[in-house]
């Protein structure tokens, strides 16, 4: 009387075996697949060059706004992990920095532009100043955002880097539905030399010109100087309580 229920078993066994291995591959075919897009940023091909010219045209020479505008400051800590992230696409970026003293100008196109919004950032750290014009478009169908920026290596006063011509070294197209189309000065290695870029001096040269007339149209040489000497006060302020010890404090304390 053992025996069926023995075989009774195996048959229950391999039943469930078999509905393990196919649930095993109707979970392997759902798996979605990954891809990754690798950005050639040094070398774009001919069709993204057109695009990033074809975008920087677009750009408004002489802008019109409306009367909403935003001008904010802060002192923050950099994002280590946005700065792996970007190591990973083969950027360079200081992690003992320390904080970096930043401005941000915001100004609103009228509504007959098809720009909804322009915005200039200044960050500044211990080591590098960075400028960003960020374009935002009022109703996307492709480009959704074109991003301009500039660096200085060398720390010197901000109206001095603000009063110069600095040259463009990254410009990004942001696009609906597909990847960004990214253009930067890329520089040789000790195993590799500098790529040969000089096909792209002209749009190099465009970005430039935009990030240098906007300066004009955002007020930004007389308004990131006056914002970051704000910041530099109330950071001496900050310090000068925090050396002020809670004895000192009830000796200066009015009887």
């Amino acid at each position: 009387m053992l025996l069926p229920k023995v075989q009774l078993s195996r048959q229950v066994v391999l039943f469930l075996a078999a509905g393990i291995g196919f649930a095993q591959i109707l979970f392997a075919q759902e798996q979605p697949q990954v891809k990754l897009n690798v950005l050639n940023v040094c070398s774009p091909s001919p069709e993204e060059q057109q695009e990033i010219a074809s975008a920087l045209a677009r750009i408004p020479q002489k802008a019109a706004f409306n009367q909403d505008f935003e001008i904010d400051r802060g002192r923050s800590i950099p994002d280590q992990s946005a700065n792996m992230l970007a190591g990973g696409l083969g950027e360079q970026l200081p992690s003992d920095a320390g904080p970096a003293d930043w401005v941000r100008i915001r100004r609103e196109f009228v509504p007959s532009s098809p720009f909804a919004s322009v915005q200039y950032s200044f960050s500044r750290d211990a080591k590098s100043m960075v400028e960003t014009l960020v374009f935002r478009i009022r109703e996307p169908k492709d480009v959704m955002q074109i991003a301009l920026e500039d660096s200085a290596s060398a720390v010197t006063p901000p109206a001095s880097m603000l009063s110069a011509d600095t040259p463009s070294s990254r410009m990004k197209l942001e696009r609906f539905g597909k990847s960004s189309v990214v253009l930067a000065r890329c520089s040789g290695s000790e195993t590799s030399p500098a790529p040969d870029q000089s096909a792209y001096e002209p749009l190099f040269h465009s970005a430039s010109a935009i990030v240098a007339n906007y300066r004009n149209l955002l007020a930004v040489r007389r308004t990131v100087p006056e914002e970051l000497t704000r910041i530099s006060m109330i950071s001496g302020n900050g310090r000068k309580l925090a050396k002020t010890s809670p004895k000192d404090a009830a000796q200066k304390r009015p009887q």
